[in-house]
């Protein structure tokens, strides 16, 4: 990083805590009391924070990362004031813990784009800092670094270990993947995306010398889209996985995250499961349509940086030269929707969630409606794919099927889910303009400030209840 770059983006995380210490404040005096899974997350923290760590709230459902991250920041506090812990301890301070995250999450944000995008440093430093700070303002990402939620603490774990994997310091990422872990179960699938980045490193290798000495210098993400083509793909896979000498190299490489994958097995077998409680409400089950929420989700929030005019006129384009496929697609999606659709027993009862209306206002209001969005998350697939097409088909490959794996088994429609797969996309696509990039700035910037109001200001009251009831991601 170049001088300047460093003063600027020092003065850009600077005003980003002050900001956010500022609405942090304003949510706290207006919300001092737990709310939502807080009622779970503070006391039990809290009980870390008095020494008792053999008591266990069983409705939480994640291991106490979040708690032990916590103590471990505010035992030095205790140390140096001489006050008690449970004073230290607060709903206040514990959710500060997440302010300081979020500071984190920035910064790791910025040193990802800066690995992914060396090229052209001078002219696109701008660009990757503004890209850093916007992606740092993430409206679910950010609405919960002011609440004591596992997301913020979650994603600095998650994001790190993948920076980690991107130097090839596979030990450090391995270790960063069990704190990842330890803050919610299924960063798992994102422990073996970073092992699988350097399986497809390495399949791309592979895949260009032997396209080379077949003197084809198509690279592996011009690989036709027909029957030939996958064929092709296919039996470069079986061929590269029955090699030893393929096989070798890929575990010595990928060695650490493996052991990690194994110590979660044993977990998962020791734990008779993933969910630690709750299990009744937290059950997996094969959500497909959780995938085309996700593409839905993704199209409209990164919309300012990935539609463009050129964009729809390239679809219109794939569509024309091939409406067998699209066809197929869009059945297969059809089927997907009729034949896997779940709703859990929290979307249809909380009606303090935003995923509450979406629901209710779009998807229940005809049974019709969940077949006529079909055409949508074909765009919407397609859409996704387009934007990472400077990406390898391997690495492609790896990606989406981390994404299935962290999206389909989630019975729940949770906004919240969408996080780290999110943002894991949005680094990757090539660095957008300048002007695109305000234009993002300015939609987050809306949606959070909308958000804040909405839950400062917009209370209601449930007919059993006299506590006041706050609308929220």
């Amino acid at each position: 990083m170049e001088r300047f770059e460093v003063y600027i983006f020092t003065a850009l995380c600077s005003i980003n805590f002050l900001i956010s210490c500022l609405l942090f404040s304003k949510i706290t005096r207006e919300q001092r009391n737990p709310y939502m899974d807080e009622i779970f997350h503070v006391p039990q923290a809290q009980k870390y924070c008095d020494g008792k760590f053999n008591e266990w709230d069983p409705m939480i459902t994640t291991l106490p990362g979040l708690y032990l991250a916590s103590v471990g920041l505010i035992r030095p506090v205790v140390w140096l004031s001489d006050m008690k812990g449970r004073v230290v301890c607060s709903t206040a301070m514990l959710r500060f813990i997440n302010l300081l995250f979020n500071s984190g999450n920035l910064y790791i944000i910025y040193l990802i784009i800066c690995r992914l995008h060396m090229k052209d440093k001078s002219r696109s430093a701008s660009r990757r800092m503004f890209s850093a700070l916007v992606l740092s303002t993430f409206p679910v990402l950010y609405f919960f670094t002011f609440l004591y939620y596992t997301d913020a603490g979650s994603t600095f774990f998650t994001l790190f270990m993948y920076l980690m994997a991107l130097y090839g310091c596979h030990k450090a990422a391995a270790l960063l993947g069990v704190c990842a872990v330890l803050f919610r179960q299924t960063n798992i699938i994102w422990v073996a995306f970073c092992a699988g980045t350097v399986v497809a490193q390495k399949m791309d290798e592979t895949w260009r010398t032997e396209q080379s000495k077949k003197r084809d210098e198509k690279s592996t993400s011009q690989v036709p889209l027909t029957i030939n083509g996958v064929m092709r793909v296919i039996r470069f896979l079986l061929e590269f996985l029955k090699t030893p000498n393929n096989i070798k190299a890929v575990f010595l490489s990928t060695w650490s995250y493996i052991a990690v994958a194994v110590a979660f097995v044993v977990f998962i077998v020791l734990n008779d499961g993933i969910v630690v409680g709750d299990r009744s409400s937290h059950e997996a089950c094969l959500n497909f349509p959780q995938v085309f929420y996700f593409l839905s989700f993704t199209l409209i929030f990164s919309f300012p940086t990935s539609m463009s005019y050129q964009r729809v006129v390239r679809f219109l384009q794939s569509l024309r030269k091939q409406p067998l496929i699209y066809a197929i697609l869009t059945i297969s999606f059809l089927f997907l929707v009729w034949k896997f659709t779940y709703v859990h027993k929290y979307l249809l009862a909380d009606n303090r969630h935003f995923p509450f209306y979406v629901w209710k206002r779009i998807f229940q209001r005809h049974d019709l409606v969940r077949f006529l969005l079909g055409p949508g998350y074909v765009f919407a697939a397609w859409n996704f794919l387009d934007t990472l097409r400077s990406k390898s088909l391997f690495w492609c490959l790896v990606f989406c099927t981390c994404l299935m794996a962290a999206t389909v088994p989630q019975k729940l429609l949770e906004f919240r889910y969408f996080i780290l797969p999110y943002l894991f996309y949005r680094v990757h696509v090539p660095l957008p303009s300048l002007p695109r990039l305000l234009l993002e700035f300015s939609f987050y910037t809306a949606v959070n400030a909308a958000t804040v109001y909405i839950f400062l200001y917009k209370t209601f009251q449930w007919p059993d209840s006299t506590a006041a009831q706050r609308f929220m991601w």
